[in-house]
């Protein structure tokens, strides 16, 4: 590869750092302050990338963001090199305090992706493997991490969100979702009473990379026939503690 081409390339991942980066969609102003290359440039780069289906556009829109091509790129590499192993055994070490089933997660586009889980026998059933994506709204991570959202941000998504009952407790009205998500972020800890799987419940705490910002969370579930979320919040001090220790993980 040409220095030319070699520069041109770096470039262009650095663009797709920076709206990764940036929580929301970004205008080409925006992208050429933070980046500090002219206009012409970072336009002629943002066409390539939009080409190549690795930035995205809203009809009408003039802010550009990650393609789900992108997003998925980067929760297999979440899922599969670097500190992956590492994360695994802080969730081992937290199901073997426990008794319970625990996972890590993040959002991705609409949905919530697992990007790891360990099991306890009796969740065996579902099936909910490391890649598996399920509803944000009915979720205690999903429900979390939509709180650590700026708000513009999570007023956007779940205005689209398909609040769709998947269960007898699952909140299907918006200004329900909004009041749920302003307690959830109050509280620092995302429940779900029963609300995405029947007998099903779960608590979970962020991952946090600053004071503000959330990158994932760890929740602890259990079979509502053994278990309460009164029993569950008494596990908050362990899992507030696997995910310090799993924040370093996302620095590295």
């Amino acid at each position: 590869m040409s220095n030319q081409s070699n520069a041109a390339a770096v470039r262009a991942f650095r663009i797709l750092e920076i709206l990764s980066a940036a929580g929301a969609p970004m205008t080409l102003a925006e992208i050429v302050a933070a980046i500090g290359l002219p206009k012409q440039t970072v336009h002629r780069i943002l066409k390539q990338l939009e080409a190549a289906w690795l930035v995205t556009r809203e009809a009408g829109s003039r802010h550009y963001e990650p393609s789900s091509r992108v997003r998925a790129m980067a929760v297999n590499a979440l899922m599969h090199v670097g500190p992956a192993a590492a994360r695994h055994a802080i969730l081992q070490q937290l199901v073997d305090k426990l008794g319970e089933t625990c996972n890590l997660s993040m959002l991705s586009g609409d949905d919530l992706v697992y990007l790891d889980r360990v099991e306890t026998d009796w969740s065996r059933q579902l099936k909910l493997s490391p890649g598996s994506r399920v509803p944000l709204h009915c979720t205690a991570s999903g429900k979390l991490l939509l709180a650590f959202l700026p708000r513009a941000r999570r007023e956007k998504l779940i205005a689209h969100l398909p609040l769709r009952p998947r269960a007898e407790n699952t909140i299907t009205d918006l200004e329900d979702l909004r009041e749920e998500l302003v307690e959830t972020r109050k509280r620092r800890v995302g429940t779900n009473n029963e609300e995405h799987v029947p007998g099903m419940i779960a608590v979970a705490v962020p991952v946090m990379l600053d004071r503000n910002r959330a990158c994932a969370a760890i929740a602890v579930q259990a079979s509502a026939r053994h278990c309460t979320l009164e029993k569950l919040t008494t596990f908050l001090p362990e899992l507030r503690h696997a995910a310090e220790t799993m924040a370093a993980t996302f620095n590295e």
